[in-house]
């Protein structure tokens, strides 16, 4: 990995760990339906971002698509029931919806600021340097996480919490070492998918997954599937077909190649060469 790709990974785990640590603290301090309903926003900021970092350019389609998605997030959040946390002041409530905010924000921000650091390296970008990115992104996010863990002596708590966990301390231990490999797997999936598509396509899939969680979840714990979960579910896989839509009529029908001054010159000496050759192979 060259010096400037480490340097923007770095740069981008530390504002993943901020924006990890960010939700954290603002999922103690709101209800489950206010924080779903903030972190809905994420695809939105991730499509400013986008348009503003990378110059994304948005058909019909792809607007379509992250309009439609953004909507079903919403439904789905408000659906969602909680009330506020007990003990929690006015104070907290809006800390915690400040943080739930800025955590979306800074999430969105994440992925076009990686489809910038792809398209800065000087090299070809490979199987190894995406393993190599997500490493060191990885790593300065843990460090960041476990920095503000320290300070607010969590790790004092993580004791206390296997003992108390429904299911077992081992499987609570279990759980936290699953859930990291997962979030490793589904990171370095991500990284691929904006390598080879861009951020935005990453922040559509990203918001896809939400409500097959809730499918998941009503599987899991046999909850019944109510219409307030399948219109979500409906709306997101209608943005995400949309999405797909645009992209395979954009590839059906490609553009004309554009050649610049330098090719176009390059093109004409190399066809006057040709006609010279074959006029000289004529008896």
């Amino acid at each position: 990995m060259e010096p400037k790709l480490f340097i923007y990974s770095a740069i981008i785990g530390a504002v993943m760990g901020s924006d990890n640590y960010m939700y954290s603290a603002g999922l103690f301090y709101l209800p489950v339906s206010t924080s779903s309903l903030l972190s809905s926003t994420q695809l939105a900021f991730t499509a400013i971002f986008a348009f503003i970092i990378v110059r994304q350019k948005f058909t019909f389609y792809s607007f379509n698509s992250v309009v439609l998605m953004t909507l079903g997030s919403v439904v789905l959040a408000l659906n969602t029931s909680g009330d506020k946390p007990p003990g929690t002041t006015q104070q907290q409530y809006y800390l915690g919806f400040f943080l739930t905010l800025a955590g979306a924000a800074l999430a969105g921000l994440c992925m076009p600021l990686i489809e910038l650091a792809y398209g800065k390296s000087s090299k070809p970008i490979t199987y190894s340097v995406v393993m190599q990115f997500q490493f060191v992104l990885s790593l300065f996010s843990t460090l960041v996480c476990m920095i503000g863990m320290a300070i607010n002596n969590d790790f004092k708590v993580i004791p206390r919490e296997g003992r108390n966990f429904g299911l077992g301390e081992r499987r609570y231990y279990f759980l936290i070492v699953a859930t990291a490999i997962v979030w490793q797997l589904l990171n370095v999936g991500f990284l691929g998918i904006i390598y080879c598509t861009s951020s935005l396509f990453a922040g559509i899939f990203n918001t896809c997954l939400l409500p097959f969680s809730q499918v998941a979840a009503t599987i899991a714990f046999h909850e019944k599937f109510t219409g307030q979960k399948g219109m979500p579910l409906a709306l997101c896989l209608w943005g995400f077909v949309t999405y797909f839509i645009g992209e395979y009529k954009k590839t059906k029908n490609p553009h004309p190649i554009a050649y610049d001054d330098n090719a176009e010159e390059l093109k004409e000496k190399l066809d006057r060469l040709t006609d010279s050759n074959t006029t000289e192979g004529k008896p």
